[in-house]
């Protein structure tokens, strides 16, 4: 694995949680790939696939939610050829309709090249227990 492509995609999944955390449907849009194929399974919710019908999940999720703070911690990545995998695990912190929760995910997000931008093709997120 080359490591600049490594760090570029580490750079990507940063940017993924940058956007989780901005709350913004636009800066989301723009770290995944616009394709029919793009898929994301939040933690209890069913398979998602498509650019819209994923775009519109985290509108959902975005808007009741007035804070979302990640710590991603235990992140390996992957890199083969223009494809690239990251698992980690997400320490959340949220506010959600007004209540505070703390939460554990692990999460495994799958990125593609596409010229000189890794763009996220999906993401699968599980809750862990707190223990």
């Amino acid at each position: 694995m080359n490591q600049q492509e490594a760090t570029e995609v580490e750079r990507a999944n940063e940017a993924f949680y940058q956007a989780f955390e901005s709350l913004d449907v636009k800066r989301m849009a723009a770290v995944w790939a616009d394709s029919g194929h793009v898929t994301v399974v939040h933690p209890g919710w069913p398979l998602i696939q498509g650019h819209e019908a994923v775009m519109a999940s985290w509108a959902r999720i975005f808007e009741h939610a007035s804070l979302m703070r990640f710590m991603v911690t235990a992140t390996t990545c992957t890199v083969v050829e223009d494809w690239a995998w990251v698992t980690c695990t997400e320490n959340i912190t949220s506010v959600n309709d007004g209540r505070v929760g703390e939460g554990r995910v692990q999460a495994t997000n799958i990125y593609v090249k596409r010229g000189a931008l890794w763009l996220c093709v999906h993401h699968h997120g599980s809750p862990l227990g707190l223990g």
